[in-house]
């Protein structure tokens, strides 16, 4: 074989797997990209942990394929209705006990994740669950866990537990998949009018 034949040969080889490497360098950045994108803070908490770009991207992608095998279902309209209402109901206790609004906050949750098929065992197995679908909303949850685990220590004011109950909404809102205030205020509307029509009947009654 020619000395240029073989030259050449090696110059297509070397394109070849510098094709190659190039490839995998790009589909790799295009990932880190994605999921960067993705999950946000959720993304710079798993890098913290880990320290390392590659594990983190790693673990990230091993929760998207983990979430693929769930068999997570939508609500029904009288179960949104009913959690929309357990909410209200947690958000109007609050200003009486903070300290049972956050327990019953943090129950709720666990409720209706189970309620839609998500694994409800660990609390950090239910964060990283939660990333794949609501990513921005999952810091929201462990700061309101956390808030509400000090809370059973005696070791945080209302300011703080009162930021966890709206974090707690976050998550609620995201679970239920549509806004729970709106719940709330429907509700106090219907108790509104119950009241006032109760008024006018016994307004009636007197006036007979």
């Amino acid at each position: 074989m020619e000395p240029t034949v073989i030259v050449l040969i090696v110059v297509v080889v070397v394109l070849v797997i510098a094709l190659g490497v190039a490839g995998v360098l790009l589909s790799r950045r295009r990932r880190s990209e994605r999921l960067q994108e993705r999950y946000g803070p959720e993304y710079d908490r798993t890098l913290a942990e880990t320290g390392d770009p590659r594990e983190a991207e790693s673990r990230l992608v091993e929760r998207e394929k983990r979430h693929r095998s769930l068999d997570v279902r939508d609500l029904s309209h009288e179960e949104r209705d009913r959690f929309g209402a357990s909410w209200a109901e947690i958000q109007r206790g609050f200003v009486d006990d903070p300290v049972q609004s956050l327990r019953r906050a943090d129950g709720l949750v666990v409720e209706i994740m189970r309620t839609r098929g998500y694994p409800v065992d660990d609390f950090e197995r239910r964060a990283e669950d939660i990333s794949v679908e609501h990513p921005q909303v999952v810091a929201h949850y462990r700061e309101a866990r956390a808030v509400r685990d000090a809370t059973e220590h005696g070791a945080v004011d209302t300011e703080q537990q009162r930021h966890a109950v709206t974090s707690y909404r976050s998550l609620v809102e995201a679970l239920l998949g549509h806004d729970v205030r709106q719940d709330a205020s429907q509700s106090d509307a219907t108790q509104s009018d119950a009241t006032q029509n109760g008024r006018h009947h016994s307004t009636e009654e007197q006036t007979r």
